[in-house]
């Protein structure tokens, strides 16, 4: 029996960077409360960006954001892991050399961008993803709690990504694809997969009663946390790799169809 489900956002139940979910979903999650099964939503994005997708069904939820490094319930922190600082300087400084790339710093539930910045990064992360911005004059500011950093180009940064930086920082800090457009860095402890395992763990649950739905190298740890693993059918075939399933991409609502004839 599930008791446990948790599933990715961009790229699993929407397009990247969209703002809303389908109303349907929220149908569903509420059919799934209902009936005491947990739900979480597991995203690189940054919990106040996620959190305003489920407006009134937030209370209802755990929130695993910025790829596991923030944990949230109702408000209270589940766990929070920062990067460590010595790495997060050297990065930053390393991409700030990419000057026609769009650079974040996240803490717990906000974004750091410095100034020069295109409009259009900002306006994606304002009102595409609904972040809440903060721009600063630097993001290495000792006051700034730092769980993420992160590199952004559209329409694609997976060269760069894939070619350079992982392989450059992997043994150093956690790094991964998160989408097309975005490389991740984050503490080495951080992952989608060790972070469902905590609420596994809190709530008693084993991997046998747990449901997961993803897209995307960072979401491979989260698939491999659970015998019942969906990855959908637009995820690079790498990733199909570590699910047991294969459902419909977001476009053809797939996870909403699985989740929607669960027996429950």
């Amino acid at each position: 029996m599930i008791k446990l489900i948790a599933t990715d956002v961009d790229g699993t139940l929407v397009k990247d960077g969209s703002p809303e979910i389908y109303p349907e979903f929220i149908d569903v999650i509420k059919k799934l409360r209902e009936k005491d099964i947990i739900v979480c939503i597991a995203s690189g994005r940054q919990y106040s960006s996620i959190m305003k997708m489920f407006g009134d069904i937030k209370d209802d939820l755990i929130f695993i954001a910025g790829n596991g490094a923030h944990i949230k319930c109702r408000g209270v922190d589940m766990h929070v892991a920062e990067m460590n600082r010595k790495y997060v300087d050297e990065l930053v400084n390393e991409l700030r050399k990419y000057e026609d790339y769009g650079m974040i710093a996240e803490g717990p539930g906000i974004t750091y961008i410095e100034k020069p910045y295109k409009e259009s990064f900002l306006d994606l992360l304002e009102n595409g993803y609904r972040n809440n911005v903060e721009i600063v004059d630097d993001v290495l500011d000792k006051s700034h709690q730092i769980v993420k950093v992160s590199i952004f180009n559209r329409p694609s940064i997976r060269e760069l990504g894939e070619g350079t930086l992982i392989p450059e920082w992997k043994d150093r800090l956690k790094v991964t694809m998160a989408g097309e457009d975005w490389v991740d860095f984050m503490d080495k402890s951080v992952d989608k997969g060790n972070a469902l395992k905590r609420i596994q763990e809190f709530f008693g649950i084993s991997s046998e009663e747990t449901m997961v739905f993803g897209d995307n190298n960072n979401d491979i740890g989260m698939l491999e946390a659970a015998a019942e693993s969906y990855a959908v059918e637009n995820a690079p075939d790498a990733v199909k790799a570590h699910a047991a399933h294969v459902c419909k991409s977001w476009k053809e609502k797939g996870v909403y169809e699985i989740l929607n004839c669960l027996e429950i």
